[in-house]
């Protein structure tokens, strides 16, 4: 029946003409495998026909489809613009996230392409209600409920097909959606999320120096790990920046154990990423599909872990974040690594944001009130940071900023860069304070500072070029005399090294 037939149909070339307009790229349909096919045409017929039986209406579940389709594609087009990095399959759970937190997510998709979506959305749902009229209207149930019924065993015996051979991918979201198409991409992502996370001990970059132990008689340092938010140097990048904008960092790295620069697994975002690499020591290829969501799967192992290594030391081991401990599952998490204590965004007046979020300078305060609390165990203290946590468009550029951090001014198209910088200018009045507080103490202070990612500043990459995408590191610690070493680092090894450290001292 072509009332039937030719809505799939339409919805088939409409579906073909949005991933056409995918970023990055997919390939021609020539190109595509057929498990792309089978993976794309599977989930059309399903949708089609489940929502066809539901509401009765062709044209309103091919639109309803179409529109859920064309919000994919705005979403993984921002996404890819900010981030280098198409949607996927485990950000079908940011949704959730973007309605608890909005102001993380939605500056990011733009008023353009939000109207975009509710104008798809409106459309689709007011022509199906008031124009279309339902199947059971017109003809009688048994001349379409056979063959909708048919269409619908077609799609689950494709889809089941394609669970069973589902399109072939690398774990590299961009080439797969070039290779593979979106939607087959998603699907193909999604099936090997089905697998839970299997792990050995020797998976984990940590294995060898969590199987050592310290002296027994070894007076052990306090030891505070800073994970700052969108911390990297950008003077590299952008030469019109001055040179001493980072003077305690800059200070500190001709003092410290080591320093250099830090390859982490992320680009503009998704922290939970760098800060699961940094605990556990698990690469991108021991997690497979789910390095995209760690935490996901983590929250139901145990897996060997900086934390509770120090914990079996003999540390009281303590995470500050000031944000909700419910965000990325920590509160879940942080339990299951070895954590004692979470002090989230409750222990913070609102008084004490700068910008969005709570500023630096005051978790430098709660930092120092910690290390100065009297307590017979030495203290891990992990600290991740937020003031510099974009959309830094959202801030407008103060003047004297402009005069402070540039050489001859601020250049044209630098708004974002110059609210990055001021924050940027607070972690590191932070990291002094921090480190100031660690050498006052009785004990050897050790410290372990690292950036998650780069900023997202898409204006300003788009007008001075993008920087490589590593960020920066540095150890160091209250009484440490030797030589300081540069060596570049993965983020996975950067917790062997604090490790070895604490255990050859």
């Amino acid at each position: 029946m072509a009332m039937i037939y030719m809505p799939l149909l339409v919805g088939l070339i409409l579906s073909l003409v949005l991933e056409s307009l995918t970023a990055p790229a997919v390939a021609a349909l020539a190109q595509r495998p057929w498990r792309s096919w089978l993976a794309h045409i599977g989930i059309l017929f399903s949708l089609y026909t489940m929502l066809l039986l539901l509401l009765q209406r062709p044209l309103f579940a091919i639109a309803g489809i179409s529109a859920l389709q064309l919000l994919l594609l705005l979403v993984n087009n921002a996404k890819y613009s900010s981030l280098r990095e198409p949607f996927v399959f485990h950000d079908f759970e940011y949704f959730s996230d973007a309605l608890r937190h909005p102001r993380l997510y939605l500056p990011f998709f733009g008023m353009v392409r939000s109207l975009l979506a509710i104008l798809a959305a409106l459309l689709a749902i007011g022509y199906g209600l008031w124009f279309e009229v339902p199947l059971s209207v017109q003809i009688p149930l048994l001349s379409w409920l056979p063959q909708v019924l048919l269409l619908l065993l077609a799609g689950v015996v494709m889809c089941g097909l394609s669970c069973r051979f589902p399109p072939r991918v690398t774990l590299d979201p961009q080439d797969d959606l070039a290779r593979v198409g979106f939607i087959a991409s998603l699907w193909a992502y999604g099936c090997l999320a089905r697998v839970p996370l299997q792990l050995n001990e020797c998976d984990s970059l940590l294995a060898r120096p969590l199987a050592r132990s310290v002296s027994p008689n070894a007076t052990l340092p306090q030891i505070v790990v800073v994970q700052s938010e969108s911390f990297f140097d950008p003077r590299r990048a952008f030469p019109f920046i001055r040179g001493d904008l980072l003077k305690r960092f800059d200070l500190l790295r001709h003092q410290a154990i080591r320093s250099g620069a830090l390859d982490v697994p992320v680009w503009g975002a998704n922290t939970v990423r760098t800060e699961s690499a940094f605990l556990t020591g698990l690469s991108d290829s021991a997690l497979g599909v789910h390095r995209f969501n760690p935490y996901r799967q983590l929250s139901q192992l145990q897996v060997p872990n900086l934390v509770r290594w120090l914990g079996r030391q003999g540390y009281r081991t303590v995470c500050i974040h000031p944000y909700p401990a419910s965000f990325y599952l920590r509160d879940r998490v942080f339990p299951c690594l070895g954590f004692e204590q979470f002090i989230d965004i409750g222990a913070f007046d609102p008084a004490e944001r700068c910008g969005n979020f709570i500023g630096d300078l005051a978790l430098a305060e709660r930092v120092e009130a910690l290390l100065e609390k009297a307590d017979s165990r030495p203290l891990f203290l992990f600290v991740i940071t937020m003031e510099n946590h974009g959309p830094l468009h959202l801030e407008r550029p103060r003047p004297e900023d402009e005069e402070r951090y540039y050489t001859d001014g601020a250049p044209p198209h630098c708004a974002d860069l110059t609210v990055y910088l001021r924050h940027l200018a607070h972690a590191d009045e932070m990291l002094a304070r921090v480190t100031a507080a660690l050498a006052a103490g009785a004990r050897e202070g050790v410290l372990c500072w690292y950036g998650d990612h780069v900023p997202i500043m898409p204006g300003v990459y788009a007008h001075y070029g993008e920087p490589a995408g590593e960020t920066e590191y540095l150890l160091w610690s209250s009484r440490c005399v030797a030589a300081p070493r540069v060596e570049r680092l993965s983020v996975t090894r950067l917790a062997e090294h604090l490790l070895d450290y604490i255990a050859e001292r």
